[in-house]
């Protein structure tokens, strides 16, 4: 069985160079589990900071031994559970960058992926989706008449997020995003009213211009700098959600306060949102969301490559932030 682990520990921003793919042997199935022959893997910023134990306050995994840690999709290939058999299509939280994954049955959610690419199932109906689906309805409340903007709007949470809220009756839906061809893809593929390249020049006031004393929710995934921009654009009684500061995951200084007086000023509500609190209703974010993907309603583009060798490129340009859709690998 192949699989990817680091050559070594890590303290920077990880680049290709610091992986390599070796032989290992194939895992049994577990007692009362099921070994899944993984199909697609995904890639998510948050393994970066995984990868240097500054997430969650999980232990980074054992260089030359443990697989990249990651989610994955695949068919159980063995059983020793009752509520899964050998063909079930199932979602692996704990999959890892490897071929095979042997996990608890109550690791591998059976999925009915008829119709859809099976690559769905690690964004807009994966962890991703399930992130914008729960920042967007649990914690914002977005509803009729609502102006929301979103950052790293190209990206597989973002791109949900926006498309969740239009269809909970968002009356303006805004992105901001790194570059030209992510900001067309917001716009075109995506529906957005109009996407904010921070690239360029001018484009915070192009910002306030569209939506300055009107913005009513804001999904943050980059920085405190971009919420601070946010919020000085909203509308009294605004809410906030807190997701990510990805320009921080590998910054050696902490970031930028939060500004308290504006937060007083614009009576804003602010959520913090930890997407592993809302696994539990998983099936109520299926019950939404997957309609929407079926009908073509809801889509994410993806940044793929074809082979698990593949997967250490694909980080290095996820965490240069050159990904362009879901970034993920098929087996």
């Amino acid at each position: 069985m192949k699989q990817v682990v680091l050559r070594h520990a890590i303290d920077h921003k990880p680049r290709a160079a610091d992986f390599e793919l070796i032989e290992a042997e194939r895992p049994d199935c577990p007692d009362s589990g099921v070994l899944v022959k993984l199909s697609h893997i995904s890639m998510d910023p948050y393994v970066g900071s995984r990868l240097r134990g500054r997430h969650m306050g999980e232990a980074p995994p054992q260089a030359g031994v443990e697989a990249i840690p990651g989610h994955g999709v695949g068919e159980v290939v063995e059983s020793r559970s009752e509520t899964h058999a050998v063909g079930d299509v199932a979602y692996v939280m704990e999959a890892g960058w490897r071929e095979f994954a042997a996990v608890p049955a109550d690791g591998a959610r059976k999925i009915d992926p008829e119709g859809l690419d099976r690559s769905v199932f690690l964004s807009s109906l994966g962890m991703p989706g399930l992130t914008a689906w729960a920042g967007m309805t649990q914690l914002a409340g977005v509803g009729e008449g609502d102006m929301v903007l979103v950052d790293a709007a190209a990206g597989a949470v973002g791109g949900c997020v926006g498309q969740i809220a239009r269809a909970r009756g968002a009356a303006e839906v805004y992105g901001i995003a790194g570059g030209a061809e992510k900001c067309a893809l917001v716009e075109r593929s995506y529906g957005f009213d109009a996407c904010f390249d921070y690239k360029a020049e001018g484009w915070a006031d192009q910002l306030a211009a569209r939506v300055a004393g009107r913005l009513s929710v804001h999904f943050e995934n980059v920085s405190t700098d971009m919420l601070t921009l946010a919020l000085s654009n909203f509308k009294p009684y605004g809410r906030a959600v807190l997701c990510g500061l990805a320009a921080q995951y590998h910054a050696d200084a902490p970031p930028a306060g939060i500004p308290t007086g504006l937060i007083i000023g614009k009576r804003a509500k602010l959520h913090g949102l930890v997407v592993y609190d809302f696994y539990d209703r998983w099936d109520r974010f299926m019950d939404e969301v997957a309609p929407l993907v079926r009908s073509g309603a809801l889509t994410i583009a993806e940044d793929r490559a074809e082979g698990l060798e593949a997967a250490p490129a694909v980080f290095e340009r996820l965490m240069d932030g050159a990904n362009v859709g879901k970034a993920l690998v098929a087996l």
